[in-house]
């Protein structure tokens, strides 16, 4: 009998078909993998932070008395306070990272920082996207107008008007989707600080802008800004430390740390020192 020969081409397409599998295979295992180390979170992120002695803290350093740069060109504040007393608590040094707040969560999670302190409201959208420790500080909420400016009182006053307020923070989200269907059509102005806002509305290019007292005090007197509180609080924030999800040993110390200062009254005395009161029970 006749040897059948082969076809070189079939040889070759035949060849080429399997190691496509080969590949997928491997691949298809790659991803698996990645998927289930990405489900678990970093790998002992609270035995990493103390094996390199250093807590990495994403800070905005532009929010004064919560967190800003001071003459030295050293973050400050009363989150400063608070990530310092933290991270001797687990006995390392802190390491401040400045991140615009918009930019906050991404920087979480691209691991910039270890964890944010830097007046991050607990949201239940952001505890879909990070961790949270319990609240280290519950802030109200007021809105905030020129000093010549009595036709603004309550927020369904904003209708028609232009009000200004942080990009990427609560009360942004705040007003978007709670106020703005209630109230009618306003104006919404986004800014990366809370300088530029009120230097905006002191020289009237927003109507207001809604903030927190503790926050605006300083800033007013330091620039002299002709602007004013009005109404009730509008809401009430509280803020936690976020980390990235999948870390509890590393949030649990966070929180102990947090209760620790509280009890021995440390935390009390860091609230004294930038509010000029004791905290609200």
């Amino acid at each position: 009998m006749l040897k059948q020969k082969r076809n070189p081409i079939l040889m070759i397409i035949s060849a080429l078909l399997l190691m496509s599998v080969i590949l997928s295979a491997c691949g298809t295992k790659d991803n698996n993998a990645a998927q289930a180390n990405n489900s678990k979170g970093d790998s002992n992120l609270l035995e990493q932070v103390k094996a390199a002695g250093v807590l990495k803290v994403g800070m905005m350093g532009t929010y004064p008395p919560y967190n800003f740069l001071n003459d030295k060109k050293e973050m400050d504040g009363f989150d400063a306070d608070i990530a310092k007393e933290i991270a001797k608590r687990l006995g390392v040094k802190v390491e401040f990272v400045a991140q615009e707040f918009s930019g906050m969560i991404a920087g979480l999670q691209a691991k910039k920082f270890d964890a944010v302190i830097s007046q991050m409201t607990i949201t239940p959208d952001r505890q879909k996207q990070m961790d949270f420790t319990e609240p280290y500080i519950t802030n109200e909420v007021r809105i905030i107008v020129r000093d010549d400016n009595n036709s603004i009182t309550k927020l369904e006053d904003f209708k028609g008007k232009k009000i200004g307020v942080g990009l990427g923070t609560n009360d942004e989200a705040y007003l978007r989707n709670e106020v703005l269907p209630k109230v009618g059509n306003f104006e919404i102005k986004t800014y990366d600080d809370v300088n530029t806002s009120l230097q905006d509305l002191n020289s009237g290019r927003i109507d207001a802008t809604i903030n927190n007292i503790y926050a605006l005090k300083p800033i007013i007197e330091k620039n002299g800004f002709k602007i004013k509180a009005v109404g009730e609080a509008i809401k009430a924030d509280k803020a936690g430390i976020a980390v990235r999800k999948g870390n509890p040993e590393f949030r649990d110390a966070l929180d102990k740390a947090l209760k620790d200062m509280k009890a021995d009254g440390t935390y009390n005395a860091i609230f004294k020192k930038w509010f000029g009161e004791e905290p609200a029970k």
